[in-house]
């Protein structure tokens, strides 16, 4: 069928070439997000053949990337209303299906949290980025990281000994963070990516740290704790990607600091460190092996 090659064509523009084709039954199907790892099926998409083709596709990772797709423009107002009760129908499923991942990851994050033990302070990547556990557990020779909304623990960033890090497949990570330290009224409250460069900040200043995980998320964990803590002094602790096309961390800071009205801080580069630094605790290893 026409429809699905130019569906495939359309998917692939997305994701590379796929080693698959879509199956237009108008059932939703599941597949591997190229780059992701093997078994994994955080893709989804359905097609519909008759009437105007039409369909969506995309991924649960990142809280959800969607796009829609139709083989032509709607010639008239009752193919248009078609294929917008077809996106709205399917938006609903994908609620409802997220929501039941996000509680199955949750649940599970808290039964992994609730049997580890306190992280011990010689684990590889401790020893490697000089720093304390802090609120850290550990399972095996794996980190758990706790990741809370609101205060509950919701999801874990898993760290491997070699820096590999993980989150729960279908677990919640926009508006979570990791804190380190404790909140306190009047007193600055700072908010990173990472939890290494959280930990690094809070070994300098003592204040608390929200480790927002990504740049995309400074915002959203900014605007949840500004809601939350109104005498917080907040301020955004950007990453510096010199060596990444847009400067993503350092861009992403900026637009949060600036929507959010707060304090904004970057490493204080003295212009002798290797561009390949990105944050502050890269800054304090190098300065610390000098």
């Amino acid at each position: 069928m026409e429809c699905v090659s130019q569906y495939r064509d359309a998917l692939q523009a997305h994701y590379g070439p796929l080693d698959w084709h879509p199956i237009p039954d108008g059932i939703i199907h599941r597949f591997r997000v190229p780059g992701d790892k093997p078994g994994t099926l955080n893709g989804a998409y359905q097609l519909f053949p008759d009437g105007i083709a039409s369909g969506w596709f995309g991924t649960w990772k990142n809280a959800g990337n969607w796009h829609t797709w139709s083989s032509r423009k709607p010639a008239d107002h009752v193919e248009a209303q078609l294929i917008r009760q077809r996106n709205e129908q399917a938006k609903r499923h994908r609620e409802v299906e997220q929501h039941q991942r996000q509680q199955a990851a949750a649940k599970y994050a808290n039964r992994q949290w609730s049997e580890a033990q306190p992280a011990a302070d010689d684990h590889p990547y401790l020893i490697r980025k000089r720093l304390q556990p802090h609120n850290l557990r550990q399972r095996g020779d794996v980190l758990l990281v706790p990741l809370l909304r609101d205060q509950v623990l919701v999801n874990l960033q898993r760290i491997h000994p070699d820096g590999t890090k993980r989150f729960l497949s279908g677990g919640m990570v926009k508006g979570c963070c990791s804190l380190i330290g404790t909140i306190t009224p009047g007193q600055p409250l700072y908010i990173c990516e990472g939890w290494a460069t959280g930990a690094t900040i809070h070994a300098d200043t003592g204040a608390a740290v929200a480790c927002a995980m990504n740049a995309g998320n400074l915002l959203e964990v900014g605007q949840r704790l500004q809601r939350q803590h109104l005498d917080a002094v907040l301020i955004v602790a950007g990453d510096d990607d010199r060596m990444t096309d847009g400067n993503p961390g350092r861009s992403a800071a900026i637009k949060a600091a600036a929507t959010l009205g707060c304090g904004l801080v970057l490493p204080p580069w003295s212009g002798a460190e290797p561009l390949t630094l990105t944050d502050f605790n890269d800054l304090a290893n190098w300065r610390a092996e000098q």
